[in-house]
């Protein structure tokens, strides 16, 4: 059966983590000084085919470590010198120590310090260390022999086999079940509901099944794992060093990390039922204010549109609640570590986030101010164009060039904003242009033409009526200004475009020269344009 690698991995690097922190630990613990108390004792013992016969201390000059490790290594030697017999081994005494070997030679001396540490005397640590020596040595060959590695080599093969037939049952068992669960129970599983309200959906109820069984299967196979790992290397002398130190690389971190769940399960209920509590108030609020929004519940002086921006800002606020009370109870949610990532995470949104905070400001202000809504034209920072899509930090124009502009929130918050749309409906959208005519034509003459202009350009307001200011009287020509309705904003290229037209029609047809821009001296014959070149190529007859 294959094993998904997500849960393999987790499942190590879980089991690495706790590990280190468990070494670290216990290495803080064993340093001299640690935790404030006395300097601890410099021991350590000696192992010999992974198995530790005594302990012995250490002194500045000699450390417990090195020689331990002498201890062994002649405990070694002798064991693969064929021609000792660990029956000849003696236990001595002097003044000063107790040894154990030939006087010459002596496989370990016992000292004062020593058996301070047993509450013992010399000698009598000595007879008991002699014979863990003797049987050790015993014990070193024994395991040595053709007949040992024999039985080791049928005994790590006969591991092997049941390791793999377990590996195939249990994986070929767990998917069967897998399957008759799903076949029996698939379509049974609905979702978890209180009336109309969906606190958990069906489908994430059998996700969650499905995980459950996918953890059950790693955690079998992982212990099938270990318990053939830490078999096989009990059978080699070479490696029960390794294997009687497997439970404390392997089983202590992962019984921490099984107490540690244990310890964890009130929390993690009371985040549960917090989880669940909280999404069926968001669910409550979001259906609440879309009703608001469509108009079907109403709240005085609140307009429809405000519904999901301030659900949005309701939201952020259940959710933050939610997050401060549910922080203590975050698994390392007290540990330094946890807390100094929290404190960089923090500084660096802080930092990071000034423009956007201010823009998204900008843009909920510009809501409930009702500046503008989508579908209006409008005019923002001398960009005249149609609002496609207003976001919390930007807001989307098209302008007439079929050009999609963006501006920050926090730029039209700062600005002025000029709304086409508003009264465009109800009152309509005055659309004007100006003209110079000279003193020589009659204002009355200039004004009906003018209005004969606007009544001959479609899309333009017969109702209100169009009308004509006489801005400024210049030097050499009057300023006319025509003034005309229409009800749609969108269309106002279109139609200054046309009302143009016009205008420059009906000046020609009553022979009316328009002295704009500027007027120096009257020409010899008027700057009109005759009926019969209205149409000069490529214009052609209409």
């Amino acid at each position: 059966m294959r094993v998904s690698g997500i849960p393999r991995l987790t499942i190590l690097l879980s089991t690495l983590l706790v590990g280190g922190l468990a070494a670290f630990a216990h290495d803080a613990d064993s340093v001299p000084g640690a935790g404030g108390g006395e300097t601890a004792v410099d021991i350590a013992p000696v192992v010999v085919d992974g198995l530790p016969l005594f302990s012995l201390r250490g002194i500045t000059t000699y450390p417990a470590q090195r020689r331990a490790a002498d201890v062994a290594g002649r405990i070694r030697a002798l064991a693969r010198d064929p021609s000792f017999d660990p029956a000849t081994l003696q236990v001595g005494s002097n003044d000063r120590y107790t040894w154990i070997g030939p006087e010459t030679k002596p496989i370990v001396r016992i000292h004062e310090i020593d058996s301070e540490i047993e509450g013992v005397d010399r000698r009598t640590l000595g007879d008991v260390y002699v014979v863990r020596i003797r049987d050790t040595i015993v014990a070193y060959r024994a395991a040595r022999t053709r007949k040992a590695m024999v039985s080791s080599a049928w005994r790590g093969g006969l591991a092997t086999a049941l390791a793999a037939l377990a590996f195939v049952v249990l994986g070929r068992t767990l998917l069967a079940l897998h399957r008759r669960l799903e076949r029996r129970y698939a379509d049974r599983v609905k979702t978890v509901s209180i009336r109309s309200f969906e606190v958990v959906r069906g489908d994430r109820i059998r996700t969650l099944a499905r995980g459950i069984l996918r953890l059950a299967r790693g955690l079998s196979l992982l212990v099938v794992v270990l318990l053939y790992v830490r078999y096989v290397l009990s059978l080699l002398p070479w490696t029960r060093g390794a294997a009687s130190q497997f439970d404390g690389w392997v089983i202590a971190p992962l019984a921490m990390i099984g107490s540690g769940l244990v310890a964890m399960v009130p929390n993690l209920i009371f985040l549960a039922v917090l989880f669940i509590v909280a999404r069926f108030l968001l669910k409550l609020l979001h259906v609440f204010f879309m009703a608001v929004g469509r108009g079907e519940v109403g709240l005085g002086g609140f307009e429809p549109e405000w519904a999901e921006p301030t659900y949005k800002i309701v939201r952020l606020a259940v959710l933050v609640f939610v997050i401060i009370v549910a922080y203590p109870y975050i698994p390392g949610s007290s540990s330094a570590a946890f807390q100094g990532v929290s404190l960089f995470i923090g500084v660096v949104f802080s930092l990071g986030s000034s423009s956007a905070i201010s823009n998204v400001i900008a843009g909920y202000t510009m809501i409930y101010r009702r500046a503008f809504r989508e579908g209006d034209v409008v005019k923002i920072s001398g960009v005249l164009g149609l609002v496609t899509r207003v976001r919390l930090q930007v807001t989307h124009l098209r302008t007439p060039k079929n050009e999609d502009v963006v501006v920050p929130n926090s730029t039209i918050l700062g600005g002025e904003v000029i709304n086409y749309s508003t009264l465009a409906k109800s009152d309509g959208l005055i659309l004007h242009t100006t003209v110079g005519i000279g003193y020589e034509t009659p204002w009355r003459q200039v004004e009906a033409m003018l209005i004969e202009s606007a009544s001959r350009t479609p899309g333009l307001l017969n109702e209100p009526l169009p009308y004509v200011l006489q801005t400024a009287l210049g030097d050499f020509a009057i300023t006319y200004q025509i003034n005309a309705y229409c009800d749609d904003p969108r269309a106002m290229p279109r139609l200054y475009s046309a009302l143009h037209r016009n205008i420059l029609d009906v000046f020609n047809e009553y022979g009316v020269q328009i002295m704009t821009p500027a007027y120096e001296g009257d020409p010899s014959a008027p700057k009109v344009v005759p009926r019969d070149k209205w149409h000069l190529p490529p214009a052609g007859n209409p």
